[in-house]
């Protein structure tokens, strides 16, 4: 089942076109990367998605449903967290939950269970401070807590990881993964390794329109072209070796630094063998030699050129 299906939508503002003809779907219990630029029109989906903006063609279904902008239906289905959530800093973690418990309706018994089970989940369950003195990454995990806190379907994230530290980006993906199994995860950003560690689902948006789309598994299977990567002692035993004339004819597809070379080749046997000898003949000992596979920073590049 898919739990969001976007069809040929269409957004501008004045003679500005930021979505133009998007259509993809996420299925249902997997954690899907939005991938884009800044300025991309990744936010401005997610709020069409929301109903915050009314889009000017196509249609988007959650759940099956229409979404309609303006009204709030399809919502229940939806936990949201933007990328600054906003907060009653005067509120302690379980007071703020309690509120938006109320407000959404649910029974007093079931917000304090979700509560304790959320708060368990982002690792806030024995913080008892105000909230106006958390860190950045304690209020995305909060963030996340309240957007879990009716169960939705769907869970949006809007750029979750942008203004953390190694250490914070890390725990909110840790917890990303953690509710994949409960929930759909859809979440926009521009790094790509939080894309690489956690995504199985990907779609790259380029000025509005879709660029990429699918599994990463058939992502990298479809642009495969196997990279051969070296790295040397010494900017000396790296020229040595490009130049010799068996090398020469590989240099035409390969990226290098001082030390480094990668060969992306689409014959690695070949090509290997090639490498070897001339580094035997050279007396040349690289640190490393190893065969690389096409990464989402590879795919991200090659199609935002």
């Amino acid at each position: 089942m898919d739990i969001l299906q976007i069809q040929n939508l269409s957004k501008s503002f004045g003679n500005h076109k930021v979505i133009d003809n998007l259509s993809f779907v996420v299925p249902e219990h997997s954690i899907f990367g939005f991938i884009g630029q800044n300025g991309a029109g990744k936010t401005t989906t997610m709020k069409m998605v929301l109903g915050l903006l009314k889009a000017d063609s196509g249609s988007i279904s959650v759940c099956g449903e229409k979404v309609s902008f303006g009204q709030n239906k399809t919502n229940q289905y939806i936990g949201y967290l933007p990328d600054v959530p906003e907060f009653y800093s005067y509120m302690r973690p379980k007071e703020y939950l309690k509120l938006c418990g109320e407000i959404t309706g649910l029974p007093n018994e079931k917000i304090k269970r979700r509560s304790e089970e959320l708060l368990t989940l982002v690792g806030l369950q024995d913080v008892n401070k105000k909230i106006g003195g958390f860190s950045r990454g304690m209020k995305q995990r909060l963030g996340i807590a309240q957007a879990l806190l009716n169960e939705p379907k769907l869970l949006i994230c809007d750029e979750p990881t942008s203004a953390l530290d190694p250490v914070g980006r890390k725990e909110i993906l840790d917890i990303l993964q953690q509710v994949k199994g409960k929930t759909t995860v859809v979440f926009s950003t521009h790094i790509l390794s939080d894309v690489e560690r956690i995504c199985d689902h990907v779609a790259v948006l380029k000025n509005g329109k879709l660029a990429l789309s699918g599994t990463l598994t058939e992502l990298k299977a479809k642009h495969k072209a196997d990279g051969l990567l070296i790295e040397f002692a010494a900017k000396a035993d790296k020229q040595q070796f490009i130049g010799d004339p068996q090398i020469v004819p590989f240099m035409d597809k390969a990226e290098q630094t001082d030390t480094m070379i990668v060969f992306h080749i689409n014959d690695v046997k070949e090509t290997e063998a090639v490498v070897l000898g001339v580094l035997a003949q050279k007396s040349i000992l690289p640190l490393k030699l190893e065969v690389t596979e096409p990464t989402i920073e590879n795919l991200f590049l090659e199609v935002v050129k």
